[in-house]
Order: C-alpha cells, then sequence, then structure tokens
C-alpha cells in the first residue's frame, strides 16, 4: 500500500483536531460539553480512520447499501461540511457569550455611576 500525500494531510488534521478538542475538555473551557466532545471525536477519528484505511469506505458503502463507492465519499463529505457547521455554531456562541457580558458589564457600571450621582444629589 502506497501513502498519498492527501493520507498524510487529512491523519494530521484529525490529530491537531482531536487533540485540541480533548484539551477543551479536559480544561472544561466555555461551551465544551460532551456531546460536542463525542461529535468531534467520530467525525475526526473517522476521518483519521479513512484516510488511513481507505477501503473503509467500500465497507461502509456495502453496510449502508450504495451501488458505488462514490456515495460514501459523498456521505463523508457531508460529515465534514457538517463539522464545519458545527465550528461555526460554536463560534457564534462564544461570541453571544462575550456580547452578553460586555452588556452586563456596560450595564453595571452605569449602574455604578447613576448611583454615585444619586449620593451626591443627597449631599447637597
Amino acid at each position: 500500500m502506497k501513502i498519498q500525500l492527501y493520507q498524510i494531510v487529512v491523519l494530521c488534521v484529525s490529530s491537531v483536531m482531536l487533540f485540541h478538542g480533548t484539551k477543551k475538555y479536559m480544561k472544561r473551557e466555555t461551551g465544551q460539553t460532551f456531546l460536542k466532545f463525542i461529535v468531534r471525536f467520530f467525525v475526526w477519528g473517522g476521518m483519521a480512520i479513512i484516510a488511513v484505511y481507505p477501503n473503509v469506505t467500500e465497507i461502509l458503502a456495502k453496510i449502508l447499501g450504495f451501488r458505488e463507492n462514490i456515495n460514501a465519499v459523498i456521505i463523508i463529505g457531508f460529515v465534514f461540511v457538517f463539522m464545519l457547521i458545527f465550528k461555526l455554531l460554536s463560534a457564534i456562541e462564544k461570541i453571544e457569550q462575550n456580547v452578553s457580558e460586555l452588556t452586563r458589564r456596560e450595564a453595571l457600571s452605569h449602574l455604578d455611576d447613576t448611583m454615585e450621582e444619586k449620593i451626591g444629589e443627597k449631599d447637597i
């Protein structure tokens, strides 16, 4: 079996994504749930397995009842697109959390200013 460049690239990317996902989950970073960890593990682990053992797609195609191997590759492409959407949703969730936190801080700082003005008016 001859190793192709794409196999090395996919294996490296999958390894990095699995490492970062595991690190984020173990550190209990914001927004890192067990479900996200499992999805990341299956998708990137699956990509790594397919890169190392490309014939797995033929077996997958037979199990799922596809006539040709290309259909399994298309499904794998859909899984990859799903992961991209998943990553974007995670980024949007993080941005929403940051905006909420900034809004709360800003509101509290205005409240402090208002309270100081009220206290100053009573002293007069």
